[in-house]
């Protein structure tokens, strides 16, 4: 039976997993005229792709050695990052050409199955993060956990694959 509460977090995590991937293809299509590209942004959302996998890491082990706190500061702080990565991402698209990836061969095919992978996951991972916060949040411990396990390996695969993209494609950078 749903609470009054989590029916009103249910609802917000719909409309969220919903509107971010539509606003990011939308503006991703939008060039912003006049302004100096964000070029310098790759690396430093890429870095923080990768911090977001260690955060992650580092809240397994505290919960695995019963430091809730830790482990929920550490999960929010991920929340965070991603959330920075995203307005980081979105600005960047918005001032500046997509870049091309320029190997050939095998490693275009491995680019490409990474690169997709990254962008359906990054899609699906929404929902699972914010149902499973929310789980914590109302107490549902259980719930929580149950979800956790499916929600963790899918963030830790976009957050890494999201550093090995930067790192495929970023000797294409002009």
């Amino acid at each position: 039976m749903s609470t009054a509460e989590e029916k009103k977090y249910k609802k917000f995590i719909t409309i969220v997993s919903i509107v971010i991937p539509i606003a990011v293809a939308a503006l991703f299509g939008i060039k912003i005229p006049n302004v100096e590209p964000l070029s310098f942004l790759p690396p430093i959302y890429a870095s923080i792709n990768g911090f977001t996998a260690v955060l992650l890491l580092a809240s397994v082990v505290a919960i695995k050695n019963g430091k809730r706190k830790l482990h929920e500061q550490l999960n929010t702080t991920a929340i965070v990052c991603s959330a920075l990565f995203l307005v980081m991402y979105v600005a960047y698209h918005m001032t500046s050409d997509s870049t091309k990836f320029g190997g050939e061969g095998i490693i275009k095919y491995v680019y490409f199955f990474i690169l997709i992978t990254h962008i359906l996951l990054s899609i699906i991972i929404i929902p699972f993060v914010l149902i499973t916060f929310m789980r914590a949040r109302l107490g549902n411990f259980p719930e929580h956990k149950k979800i956790a396990k499916i929600t963790f390996p899918l963030w830790l695969y976009v957050a890494v694959t999201g550093v090995v993209v930067y790192l495929m494609i970023s000797p294409y950078y002009v």
